[in-house]
């Protein structure tokens, strides 16, 4: 098994231990495996679709980031087909119903995964569209 070397801030080291407490991981090692298998799994399975895709997309992030958010957003606005926004304490949710082809389904995650001031984004494939 291969060794990587990573490096982390003071807070989201604490964070990572917490989550590996709670979760159980014997260690933090473990932890991250499983991390990037997930990752993993989740861009293979954005690679492999292909026409036309409906998808559920959830993301959070700060609130004061909106308008970036938003600005970013609006570069999709022809494959969002709904938004549910929602506020809790300092951070914004959103739940988009997308149609889009494979291509743009996965242009749009890719967008949101690399903005900085979101802290996650999922996207469940729905189905596809004719």
């Amino acid at each position: 098994m291969a060794i990587l070397s990573i490096s982390i801030d003071d807070e989201t080291l604490e964070r990572l231990n917490s989550i590996q407490r709670v979760l159980g991981f014997k260690s933090r090692s473990k932890l991250l495996r499983n991390a990037v298998l997930g990752a993993l799994k989740e861009y293979e399975t954005l690679e492999s679709l292909t026409g036309n895709v409906q998808s559920v997309f959830v993301l959070t992030y700060k609130q004061r980031e909106k308008s970036h958010v938003s600005d970013l957003l609006h570069k999709f606005e022809g494959s969002i087909q709904a938004e549910l926004h929602q506020h809790s304490g300092g951070t914004c949710i959103d739940v988009l119903g997308v149609n889009a082809s494979a291509e743009g389904t996965r242009k749009l995650f890719g967008a949101l995964k690399k903005c900085k001031c979101v802290f996650a984004v999922n996207c469940t494939v729905v189905g596809r569209a004719k």
